[in-house]
């Protein structure tokens, strides 16, 4: 098994060489692809010093089996064909193909075997968001249809890459020295603020995260589902959090959705709010699993259930997520 990443230098790039040298991911080599101002840097792979090869048009991903892609949607479209002409398959990060009907979407606890139909040996990984949702979502629609979800994001600066994590980094240090901070990356000040407003805003009033949340969430159930969400910007490091509300074909208790999230796949159950026990940002960062509590009846209709959701945007809501795809594809004998 021979692997490449793409965008090795980005905050999910490394991110990638985390995750497969903590999971032990089986490969013979890896190979290592970025733009010009990135090749030539040095990166440690278990042990040894690989070196950054910069991506061009040519045959340089022969004989490569699987390759993991987080150098934005521009640079997946125009790169695709090159990366998958002698047989690999392109785990993408970007947006790039997300919504083409040839291109699955795929969260592995969810619709893992969509993987295994992708006609352009592409497939890709769902938005950040999307996919802690989607991960909270399946035990729920198991147990009856989910007709309509209203969701709230509280979305880490890391979730805009390394360059934001260190503005807001910035930002606290220069206003806790009663400086000007220093405003870059996101529209306004993220430090001790809030900014709702994640991505551009399209003719709707709805922004491209909140629509990405729309899309996606019906693609990867196979659903006809209607999302409404809001997507806002916190001045946390990393991981996302998001408040969930879901409307089901019939009343599901709280009981009943304790036990199902507690027995579903990349889930832990942390419910308990009489001793202040509930799954917070600050804890989940750097974890694996989709983090779930504060499980209510909603007040307001027979079939509302509520609860809280957080998991580190970085790890499941990207790399992590696409190692998961390969793994599965690998357990069923069908990366190529």
């Amino acid at each position: 098994m021979k692997v490449a990443i793409v965008g090795t230098s980005g905050a999910v790039g490394q991110e990638f060489l985390r995750v497969l040298e903590e999971r032990h991911f089986p490969m013979e080599e890896l190979f290592l692809f970025g733009s010009s101002r990135s090749a030539g840097r040095k990166y440690s792979f278990r042990g040894k010093e690989i070196t950054v090869k910069e991506l061009k048009h040519n045959d340089d991903f022969k004989g490569i089996d699987i390759v993991f892609a987080s150098a934005g949607a521009g640079t997946s479209k125009e790169f695709a064909s090159a990366i998958t002409k002698h047989g690999a398959v392109m785990i993408d990060n970007s947006s790039a193909f997300r919504m083409d009907d040839d291109v699955p979407l795929v969260v592995p606890e969810v619709n893992a075997a969509d993987a295994k139909n992708r006609p352009r040996n592409i497939i890709a990984n769902p938005n950040c968001t999307t996919i802690q949702m989607v991960v909270a979502l399946k035990p729920i629609e198991d147990l009856s249809h989910i007709k309509r979800i209203h969701v709230s994001t509280y979305q880490a600066a890391s979730g805009a890459g390394a360059s934001a994590m260190a503005e807001l980094e910035k930002q606290f240090e220069e206003l806790l020295k009663k400086g000007n901070p220093t405003v870059e990356k996101f529209a306004y000040q993220l430090a001790f603020n809030l900014i709702p407003q994640v991505d551009v805003f399209t003719e709707n009033g709805y922004t491209k995260e909140e629509m990405k949340m729309y899309n996606e969430t019906r693609k990867i159930m196979h659903s006809n589902v209607e999302v409404s969400a809001t997507c806002v910007r916190v001045p946390v490091m990393r991981a996302h959090s998001e408040n969930i509300w879901t409307e089901t074909e019939r009343p599901i208790s709280v009981e009943e959705a304790k036990s199902a999230f507690a027995e579903a796949d990349g889930i832990i159950l942390q419910d308990n709010p009489s001793e202040k026990d509930y799954p917070m940002p600050l804890f989940v960062a750097g974890t694996d699993p989709v983090y779930v509590g504060r499980i209510r009846k909603d007040l307001s209709h027979p079939n509302g259930l509520t609860f809280w959701c957080v998991s580190d945007q970085i790890k499941k809501g990207a790399a992590l997520n696409a190692v998961q795809i390969a793994e599965y594809l690998i357990k069923e004998g069908d990366f190529k």
